[in-house]
């Protein structure tokens, strides 16, 4: 369940980045101004969702400011940054991080669990 809750965020986050967001809605939605869904509000309630699920706490918007931004027409929506759980790739780290990142230091945790059961 988590592998594919992080697989569509990372899904979502790929296709606004590529400014092709409306793929992501199923292809029996007809998606027309004079019927069915309207592109603007899909547009709109994907970008709302992506600000929710930004890395940083701070950047996300409050449940008030969600309905304010799902209610208001025609207003300017603040463009989202990464979700929290999308893998990024290696272009997008900073080159003076980079460097200073050396394998050798990486260790693995390893976690035992016990279970203690009564007499």
């Amino acid at each position: 369940m988590v592998v594919r809750f992080v697989t569509t965020y990372f899904q979502a986050w790929s296709l606004w980045r590529e400014e092709r967001a409306l793929e992501l809605c199923d292809s029996t939605m007809e998606l027309q101004s004079h019927s069915g869904f309207e592109k603007d509000q899909v547009m709109k309630s994907i970008q709302v969702g992506l600000l929710c699920v930004q890395e940083k706490a701070e950047d996300r918007p409050t449940m008030a400011a969600v309905i304010l931004m799902l209610k208001s027409e025609g207003a300017l929506l603040p463009h989202p940054q990464s979700p929290g759980f999308c893998v990024m790739d290696k272009r997008h780290v900073k080159p003076n991080l980079s460097s200073n990142i050396n394998n050798d230091d990486q260790t693995l945790n390893k976690l035992t669990i016990t279970n203690l059961d009564g007499r």
